[in-house]
């Protein structure tokens, strides 16, 4: 089963790094779990010490209409065994 939580907004250049900033945080934490704010929903992620990241940028040239730049980041893990082990399943995915 895969769930899949998503939510597309406009951010202000200081409300996006605020956004990445806190992941940051979340991530630098000592805490086995992570929170990740999803619109108007708090996800909790388990991430190994080890993450595969992805970096991808587009850069997109239109005659017409206006040119388009694209950053997208990927980040992957299994999570912990002892996430996996504790609590209940919808524990381990969102608040």
């Amino acid at each position: 089963m895969a769930d899949t939580t998503s939510h597309e907004s406009e951010r202000t250049r200081a409300e996006t790094a605020e956004f990445l900033r806190a992941i940051a945080d979340e991530l630098d934490a000592e805490s086995a779990r992570i929170r990740v704010a999803i619109g108007n929903k708090r996800v909790r992620l388990s991430p190994r010490e080890r993450i595969a990241t992805e970096v991808t940028v587009t850069e997109r040239s239109r005659r017409l209409r206006k040119d388009v730049e694209e950053l997208a980041l990927r980040f992957r893990w299994t999570p912990t065994k002892a996430a996996a082990n504790g609590g209940t399943p919808d524990e381990s995915r969102s608040e």
